[in-house]
C-alpha cells in the first residue's frame, strides 16, 4: 500500500469576483427589477383610470357617490373610482368658454371634453409597517429636522410615519420634547431651542413628481373638528423649492412666470430676463417653485359670520384650497378680513356649495435678510383661494379631496379645479390670472407631494393672546400656567391622545393624449436636476451627504422562522425572503430594507445623469457585438488557463521505488539510526 500526501484533484476555479466583472462587460444581460411606473400593484384595477369632473357649481360630478362613507377595512375589494365609468356631463351650451385671448370675464371651467385619464401614480398603504426615513421608500421620503416655517412649533421625524394593519398611512403628532439648534431672527445668531411637538412631513420631492393631470386621496382628517391647532395638508411644490429648507425657496417660491418684467429681473431666482443659460436651463423662461394646496384643514369652533370671520359665511373647520403665486399683485390689494373692491382682486374664480373667497389671507410680503437691495428684490406673492366648510364627519370618516391641474399653452390660460367627495368647491381659470397683468400664471413646474401636520400659532390659535398671557411658550406638559395658556381651547387634552392623520391612498392620473402631462421631477421643458445639484448645499442638513440617500434594498434584519406582511419576514413570500444570515432579501418588484414597498421609477427618464459624453468624448459608433464577444472569450480562456497552472504547480508526485529507496538509506544516514518508512 503506498501512502501519499498529494492534494485531491479537483476542477479549475475562477474567482467569483471576475466572474461578476465579465458578466458586468456584457450591457443588457442583468435587467432591471424595477418596473416602468409608479402604480402600485394593490390599486384596484377599476380605479386605474378617470376622467374629469363637473366644474360647474351646484352640480356634483356622477362619481361623488357614497365612497367618502366606506369602511377603509375592505378598500381591496371595493370600486375606488366609480368615474372611470361614468363621465361628468358636459356643460350647457350658455357656459362661457375660456377665448384665445384674455376676457374680461373668464369663465371657470372650459369645455367639456369626455376622454380618459390613466393612473401613472399610486400608493395604496395596504402593506403595514411600512416607514419612511430617508433611503427607506422609493416614493416618500419622512423628514427628519426642524421646521423653520411659518412659527412651527413642531419637529418632523420619521418616526411618527408608518402605515398600520388596516391599509392607512398613519402621520401622528404628539406633544414630546425636541431639542435643536436654531437660528434667531432677530439676534442674527444660532440658539438652542426645544420643539415641544413632533409631528411627520412626507415627501416626493426628486423622486415622483409631475406636470399636470389629476390628483387625490382619501383621508381622515386629524383631532377634533371643534379644537384649533393642528395643521393637515395634502399639496403640491415645485421641485425647485424642497420645503422646510428654507434657502431652497428664496425667490423661487412661489414664483410662476415666464414673462420679462422689472420685478421679474431683480426678485425672480430665474427669470425670463435672463440671457444665459445654465444648468441646462432654457432661455427666457422664468422658473420657480408655485404651490397648489389641496387642502389645508383649520378645525376650530369659530362660526362664520363672528369674529374674526365676521364678514365670511364659512368658519371652523373649513378646508383652504389654494394656489399660491408669484409675482402677487404690488398695488392696490384688498385688506385681510374685506371683501375686495372691483379691480383689487383676480377674475375667473367660482366657489362650489359650502365655499367662499378666502378672505383672511390674500398672500405674503417676501423679504429676505441678505438681500443687498431689498426695494428692487422683495415681492409680493398671492394666495388665490376658497374656504369651503367642514363638519364633525371629515374627522371621523374617510372622504375624497381632488385637484385637477391643466398647465397653460399658448392662447390657453391652463386652470386648476379643486374636488371634495366629487362636488366641485374652487373653480380657476389661469386666463384671469393673466389678465391681471402682472406676469403670473398656472404653474407649468414638475411638481412633488407633500402630506404632513403642522402645529403653528399661526393656524388655529387664539386669534388674540388670551388675558394675562405672554404666549410666549407653548409646552403642554410644562406645569407652568404660562407655558400652555395660549393654546385654544381642549388643544393640550387632544394632543395627548396622539391624533391621527390617517391616509387610505394616493393616486395621480395623467391624459396620455396630452404631452403636455409628464412623469419626472427634471423635463425637457423644465429641467431641475443641473440646477439643484449646483446647489446641493441648499437641499440637505449639514450632517448629511446628499440631499437623499439611496433606497435601501433589503438588508433589514429578519427571522426566518416569521410569517405574513410583517417586516419580520420580509414581506412574506411574494415580496422577500429572509436568508440564513437573517437578513431580507427582497424579490423583483419590491424594495426597502425589509421589502413592504412596491418598485418604482420614471417610465422615461428626460434628464439622465452626466456622463464623458458630456464634455465631449465621442466612442466609436460602430462596436460589433462579435469582437465584444470574443474579447470576453479570450479573456475567460486566460483565466482557465491561469487557474488550470495553478493547480498544476500544487500537486506533489509520487515518488519511483527507486527514490523511495534512496530516501530510506539517506534518512538512516542523518538522523542516527532514527527511522523513517515509507513503504512496507
Amino acid at each position: 500500500m503506498i501512502l501519499t500526501a498529494t492534494k485531491p484533484e479537483t476542477s479549475p476555479r475562477i474567482p467569483t469576483k471576475l466572474v461578476l466583472l465579465i458578466i458586468c462587460l456584457l450591457p443588457g444581460l442583468i435587467p432591471s427589477e424595477s418596473p416602468a411606473g409608479w402604480v402600485d400593484p394593490d390599486t384596484p384595477w377599476e380605479a386605474r383610470t378617470t376622467q374629469k369632473y363637473n366644474a360647474i357649481p351646484h352640480q356634483p360630478s356622477s362619481s361623488s357617490s357614497s365612497k367618502s362613507s366606506t369602511s377603509t377595512s375592505n378598500k381591496r375589494k371595493r370600486p375606488t373610482e366609480e368615474a372611470s365609468t361614468h363621465p361628468s356631463a358636459a356643460p350647457s351650451h350658455s357656459t362661457e368658454f375660456p377665448s384665445q385671448s384674455p376676457s374680461s370675464s373668464p369663465s371657470s371651467y372650459p369645455t367639456y371634453v369626455p376622454r380618459d385619464f390613466q393612473l401613472v401614480f399610486s400608493d395604496e398603504f395596504n402593506t403595514p409597517f411600512r416607514t419612511f426615513a430617508d433611503g427607506a421608500d422609493p416614493r416618500w421620503t419622512a423628514l427628519d429636522k426642524n421646521d423653520y416655517t411659518n412659527d412651527a412649533l413642531h419637529y418632523y421625524s420619521p418616526e411618527n410615519a408608518i402605515t398600520n394593519e388596516q391599509g392607512e398611512l398613519v402621520i401622528t403628532s404628539e406633544a414630546k420634547n425636541t431639542d435643536i439648534v436654531g437660528f434667531d431672527d432677530i439676534k442674527l445668531k444660532k440658539t438652542r431651542v426645544t420643539k415641544h411637538f413632533r409631528s411627520a412631513m412626507l415627501q416626493t420631492w426628486n423622486k415622483f413628481c409631475f406636470t399636470g393631470g389629476i390628483m387625490e386621496a382619501e383621508v381622515i382628517l386629524p383631532g377634533k373638528h371643534n379644537v384649533g391647532g393642528l395643521w393637515p395638508a395634502f399639496w403640491l411644490l415645485g421641485n425647485l423649492a424642497r420645503h422646510t429648507y428654507v434657502g431652497t425657496s428664496e425667490h423661487i417660491w412661489p414664483w410662476s412666470s415666464t414673462t420679462c418684467t422689472r420685478k421679474s429681473f431683480t426678485a425672480q431666482a430665474v427669470s425670463a430676463c435672463d440671457r444665459a443659460t445654465h444648468y441646462g436651463l432654457e432661455q427666457g423662461v422664468g422658473r420657480g417653485a408655485p404651490e397648489i394646496d389641496v387642502f389645508e384643514v383649520q378645525p376650530g369652533n369659530i362660526k362664520g359670520n363672528t369674529g374674526p370671520f365676521l364678514k365670511t359665511t364659512v368658519g371652523q373647520p373649513f378646508m383652504s384650497a389654494s394656489f399660491q403665486v408669484a409675482p402677487g399683485r404690488s398695488a392696490n390689494r384688498p385688506g385681510p378680513g374685506e371683501w375686495p373692491g372691483p379691480t383689487q382682486w383676480y377674475k375667473g374664480l367660482t366657489p362650489g356649495r359650502n365655499a367662499s373667497l378666502n378672505i383672511l389671507f390674500y398672500g405674503d410680503y417676501n423679504h429676505f435678510l441678505d438681500d443687498v437691495h431689498p426695494a428692487e428684490q422683495d415681492y409680493w406673492s398671492d394666495a388665490i383661494s376658497m374656504n369651503r366648510q367642514l363638519d364633525q364627519t371629515y374627522f371621523e370618516s374617510p372622504h375624497v379631496y381632488r385637484v385637477e391641474w391643466e398647465p397653460p399653452t399658448e392662447g390657453f390660460g391652463g386652470y386648476l379645479h379643486w374636488f371634495l367627495d366629487g362636488e366641485l368647491v374652487f373653480a380657476l381659470n389661469g386666463t384671469g390670472i393673466q389678465a391681471a397683468g402682472y406676469g403670473a400664471e398656472i404653474s407649468s413646474e414638475p411638481s412633488y407631494i407633500l402630506l404632513n401636520t403642522a402645529i403653528s400659532k399661526q393656524w388655529g390659535f387664539p386669534h388674540e393672546c388670551p388675558a394675562n398671557c405672554p404666549c410666549k411658550q407653548y409646552d403642554c406638559n410644562s406645569e407652568h400656567w404660562e407655558s400652555a395658556c395660549g393654546f385654544s381651547e381642549g388643544f393640550c387634552d387632544m394632543i395627548k391622545t396622539r391624533p391621527q392623520y390617517k391616509i387610505n391612498w394616493v393616486r395621480v392620473y395623467q391624459d396620455p393624449q396630452n404631452p403636455i402631462h409628464k412623469v419626472g421631477c427634471s423635463t425637457p421643458e423644465r429641467p431641475t436636476r443641473r440646477f439643484i445639484e449646483a446647489r446641493e448645499h441648499l437641499y440637505k442638513s449639514p450632517s448629511d451627504v446628499r440631499p437623499l440617500k439611496g433606497v435601501q434594498r433589503g438588508g433589514g434584519i429578519c427571522v426566518p422562522s416569521a410569517a405574513g406582511v410583517v417586516p419580520d419576514a420580509c414581506g412574506g413570500d411574494e415580496r422577500g425572503r429572509c436568508t440564513a444570515g437573517k437578513v431580507c432579501e427582497c424579490r423583483a418588484g419590491w424594495t426597502g430594507p425589509h421589502c413592504l414597498a412596491p418598485q418604482g421609477r420614471d417610465p422615461i427618464l428626460y434628464d439622465e445623469p452626466d456622463s464623458i459624453l458630456d464634455v465631449g468624448f465621442i466612442p466609436p459608433r460602430v462596436f460589433p457585438m462579435f469582437l465584444a464577444a470574443g474579447g470576453i472569450l479570450l479573456l475567460i480562456l486566460l483565466l482557465l488557463t491561469i487557474a488550470g497552472r495553478r493547480r498544476l504547480e500544487s500537486w506533489s508526485p509520487i515518488p519511483s521505488v527507486e527514490a523511495q529507496s534512496l530516501a530510506k538509506f539517506t534518512a538512516q544516514d542523518n538522523y542516527s539510526g532514527q527511522q523513517e518508512v515509507y513503504w512496507t
